[in-house]
């Protein structure tokens, strides 16, 4: 009995897959699904061993399957915008599609599901701050004196001060965390470059942009903030230091002000120990650094 229940589920995700699956991916949602009579699954982790071995024998055919972020909220007001019916399996593969094209998405490649979730996750985090940094800037308008759009010439200011850290860093890969205070929310943007062998460093792109945007968000709107590099080579010392944004201005770090915001746990301003193998020191010069750019707005 078991095994053609089984059979049955796979059958019924197979109908609902069109190169992209959409994921419940917490309790919640999977409990908010349970609503439509058309779903018939009634466990979480079934559900989610189902979705892996269906994944597993469509790779094993060379069928390529991407994961999509499934939203029961967002799915219940695109059947109510668009007519169609909730209960129906096609709404589901149409409304997946669409997600599919314009939600975050990860690539299926085998990983076991406890690894692409958090990653699927992630890229819905990242997706929703680029969002949120976007509209922000967009809604700043123009300078009262010179008219310029500050969003426009504050996400030009951060992409130049993005290329010079990039430019300016020792040899390896680079990890970058920047952090603007609200209100309402803190923004926290997380970039990684990787050196390949030429020496380059490859970002993934819809990343920078998010990156830039937080920190565009931060010079435009005054707000206080930082940003820490991290960068680790082979047979060396990993290297640590940042800058810190006041009233749009960028300065950086002392070796002892990076050592201190490493060193000490943010919750509870307790003193963590400094990491074996790390140098915190003073960030490289970036050259002309136009920090009264912006000023006048």
């Amino acid at each position: 009995m078991a095994h053609t229940d089984h059979q049955t589920m796979r059958r019924e995700l197979r109908r609902e897959i069109a190169g992209t699956i959409g994921l419940l991916t917490d309790e919640h949602d999977f409990r908010t699904m349970r609503r439509y009579r058309s779903f018939t699954f009634d466990d979480h982790s079934t559900y989610l061993r189902q979705v892996e071995s269906v994944l597993r024998s469509r790779a094993a055919q060379g069928t390529h399957t991407t994961l999509a972020l499934f939203d029961p909220e967002d799915y219940a007001v695109y059947c109510a915008e668009t007519g169609l019916d909730p209960e129906s399996h096609t709404s589901r593969t149409r409304f997946t599609a669409e997600l599919a094209s314009t939600g975050p998405t990860v690539p299926y490649d085998g990983r076991p599901l406890a690894t692409l979730l958090p990653a699927l996750v992630d890229e819905a985090v990242r997706q929703a701050t680029w969002e949120y940094a976007t509209t922000l800037l967009t809604r700043l308008g123009p300078c009262p004196t010179c008219g310029e759009d500050i969003g426009r010439a504050a996400f030009t200011r951060a992409s130049d001060l993005l290329v010079r850290i990039l430019d300016t860093a020792p040899p390896g890969d680079r990890h970058l965390v920047c952090s603007v205070s609200g209100p309402p929310d803190t923004l926290v943007s997380v970039l990684h470059g990787d050196q390949d062998a030429q020496g380059d460093t490859r970002l993934d792109e819809a990343e920078a942009l998010e990156f830039t945007s937080v920190l565009a968000l931060g010079l435009a709107t005054r707000s206080p903030g930082g940003l820490v590099m991290r960068t680790s080579a082979p047979g060396t010392a990993d290297q640590v230091y940042g800058w810190r944004m006041r009233t749009g201005a960028f300065e950086p770090l002392t070796a002892s002000e990076v050592f201190d915001a490493y060193c000490t746990d943010a919750e509870t301003g307790d003193l963590i120990s400094p990491e074996p193998g790390v140098d915190y020191c003073e960030p490289p010069d970036l050259g002309e650094d136009r920090t009264g750019e912006g000023h006048h707005h």
